[in-house]
C-alpha cells in the first residue's frame, strides 16, 4: 500500500532513508517550460543532505548536453554525469553491448537527441533529422528502397516529422533478421506543458505492426536504461529511490532495477485513482500531491 507524504515529519523521514535520487523530468521536475513550484528548492535541500541525484528521461529528442543547458537554465544544479535521457542510453547500448561493427550503421527514425548521443560514441547513422526525408514518398522511391546490408540498426524514438517514407524505409530495413530493432522507450503518450500528445511507442507501433518484429527497448522501465546508469556510477540500488510521474514507467523501473523505493508525484500522468483500489495496478512505494513540497523538511 502507498504512503502518502502529508506532513513535514514524514518528508523528513522519506528523505533521511535514502542516499541516491533518480528523478523522472518533464510532469516531475518542470511542466514545458516551466519549472514546478518550490521543486529548486526541494533539490538544493537534497544536495545540502549530501544527497545524490539522477535525471533520467525516456524523452529521446533531447541529448544530455541540452538536458543540462535546461536544467541549468531552470536554475537547478547538475552535471552532465548525472544526466540520462533514453537517447544516451540507446547509444550505449549501440555502442557496448550491441557492438555494432565499424562498417554498420544506425537508421534513426527520431531527432536530434538520438543523433548527437550516436556521434558523441562514434556510431555512424543515417536518416534522422535528414532533411531530404520530410517529403511525401514518391513511386521511384517505391522502386528503390530496398534492404541495404549496411544499415545494422533501425532505432526508433520520438519523431514529430514522421511520415510514409521513413515508414517504408525503416521497415525495408528491418526485414533483414540481422539488422537490430531497437526502440528508445515505449512510452504510450509525450506530456508537455500540462497536456500529452502521443508519444514514442505510438510512433513506433506501425513498425511493429508490420513486421511482426519484437523490438529491443533501451527506456524506462526495462534494465537496460539501469545498465546505462551504472555504466558511469556506482550506488547502493537498496537506498535508491526513484520519483516519477508515470506507474508504468517510472514506478515500474524502480521495482525491475531493485531499487529501495519510488515516489509517485500527482504533477503529472497518473494520480490515486490509477491505483487506489485496483488490483492489477503499479503502486508506488509513496506518493506526493508535488516534489516541490519536500523542501518545507528544511525547517526542521
Amino acid at each position: 500500500m502507498a504512503q502518502h507524504l502529508s506532513n513535514v515529519q514524514e518528508y523528513k523521514e522519506f528523505l533521511d532513508k535514502f542516499d541516491v535520487f533518480l528523478f523522472d523530468c518533464d510532469g516531475v521536475i518542470w511542466h514545458g517550460k516551466n519549472p514546478i513550484p518550490q521543486v529548486k528548492e526541494t533539490l538544493d535541500l537534497m544536495r545540502s543532505m549530501g544527497k545524490r541525484l539522477f535525471f533520467v528521461s525516456n524523452n529521446s529528442t533531447k541529448s544530455r548536453q541540452t538536458y543540462l543547458k535546461k536544467i541549468t537554465d531552470l536554475g537547478i544544479e547538475a552535471n552532465l554525469n548525472e544526466i540520462y535521457p533514453s537517447a544516451y542510453s540507446s547509444a550505449v547500448y549501440i555502442k557496448k553491448v550491441l557492438k555494432l561493427p565499424s562498417d554498420k550503421k544506425v537508421f534513426v527514425f527520431g531527432e536530434k537527441g538520438i543523433e548527437e548521443e550516436l556521434d558523441e560514441v562514434g556510431v555512424a547513422h543515417i536518416g534522422g533529422t535528414d532533411p531530404s526525408l520530410n517529403r511525401n514518398i514518391t513511386s521511384a522511391d517505391m522502386d528503390t528502397i530496398r534492404p541495404d546490408p549496411s544499415v545494422g540498426a533501425v532505432l526508433c524514438g520520438m519523431d514529430t516529422k514522421l511520415n510514409y517514407l521513413k515508414y517504408c524505409m525503416a521497415f525495408q530495413y528491418i526485414q533483414d533478421p540481422n539488422c537490430a530493432f531497437l526502440l528508445t522507450n515505449q512510452d504510450s503518450t509525450f506530456p508537455t506543458n500540462g497536456t500529452f500528445f502521443p508519444g514514442s511507442g505510438a510512433v513506433s507501433y506501425p513498425l511493429i505492426f508490420s513486421s511482426g518484429r519484437t523490438p529491443k527497448i533501451l527506456g524506462k522501465p526495462y534494465g537496460e536504461m539501469m545498465d546505462a546508469i551504472e555504466a558511469g556510477v556506482n550506488f547502493d540500488r537498496k537506498r535508491a529511490c526513484f520519483v516519477g510521474d508515470r506507474l508504468n514507467t517510472d514506478i515500474q523501473f524502480a521495482k525491475n532495477s531493485g531499487l529501495g523505493g519510488s515516489l509517485l508525484v500527482l504533477t503529472g500522468v497518473n494520480q490515486l485513482e490509477h491505483f487506489q483500489g485496483k488490483e492489477d495496478a503499479i503502486v508506488p512505494d509513496y506518493y506526493i500531491e508535488s516534489l516541490g513540497h519536500l523542501a518545507q523538511a528544511a525547517s526542521l
